[in-house]
C-alpha cells in the first residue's frame, strides 16, 4: 500500500462508516470525506431533499459524480454511502483508487442505529427491517467484492475498530 493512497469504507446505512471514518482519518492526519455530506454541500440540500425531487436514480448520478471527483485525489479517508456500490463505475473507482474496507454489520444492530433517523430515506417504510434485510440480500455481495478487508463492525467499538483497519492495512502495506 502507497501511503498516498486513499481508504474508502463502505457498508450498509448505520454501519459506522463516518464515525469510524472520521477517527481514522484524524489518526492518519488525512482529510475526511463522507460523499453523502459531500453532495449536501454541493447540492445545498439533504440527501433526503434529492431523493424527494430527483428520485433515487437522480441521487445515483449524483453520487457517481461526486465519488469520481473525490477519488481524483491521494490520501483521503472517503465514506462512501450505502448504495454507492450499486453502480459498477464506482465499485471500479474504488478499486482502482483505493484499500476498500467493508464495515459489515447485522441488520438487527443497524436497525437499532437508525430507527431513529428521519434523513435516512430508504428506510421511510412500514418495515425497516425488512428493508435493511433486503438492502444487505442486494449490497453484501457487492460489498465484498469491493472489499479488501471486511470488519465485523458489530463485534468492535469504532476506536477499536480504527486499531484493526489500521493493523490489516498496515500489514498489507508491508506485504508489498
Amino acid at each position: 500500500m502507497e501511503i498516498s493512497q486513499n481508504i474508502i469504507l463502505v457498508g450498509l446505512m448505520g454501519s459506522g462508516k463516518t464515525t469510524i471514518g472520521r477517527l481514522l482519518a484524524r489518526r492518519l492526519e488525512r482529510p475526511f470525506y463522507d460523499s453523502d455530506q459531500e453532495i449536501e454541500q454541493r447540492c445545498g440540500v439533504r440527501v433526503r431533499t434529492i431523493f424527494d425531487l430527483e428520485g433515487e436514480a437522480g441521487f445515483r448520478q449524483r453520487e457517481a459524480a461526486t465519488i469520481a471527483d473525490l477519488l481524483k485525489g491521494s490520501g483521503i479517508v472517503l465514506a462512501t454511502g450505502g448504495g454507492a456500490v450499486l453502480n459498477p463505475c464506482n465499485r471500479e473507482q474504488m478499486k482502482r483508487h483505493g484499500w476498500v474496507v467493508y464495515l459489515d454489520v447485522p441488520v438487527r444492530v443497524l436497525y437499532e442505529r437508525t430507527r431513529n433517523d428521519q434523513n435516512r430515506p430508504l428506510l421511510q417504510v412500514a418495515d425497516p427491517i425488512a428493508k435493511l434485510e433486503a438492502l444487505r440480500a442486494e449490497r453484501d455481495p457487492l460489498y465484498r467484492e469491493v472489499a479488501d478487508f471486511v470488519l465485523d463492525g458489530a463485534r468492535h467499538h469504532s476506536s477499536n475498530a480504527v486499531q484493526r483497519i489500521l493493523k490489516e492495512w498496515e500489514t498489507c502495506e508491508t506485504s508489498k
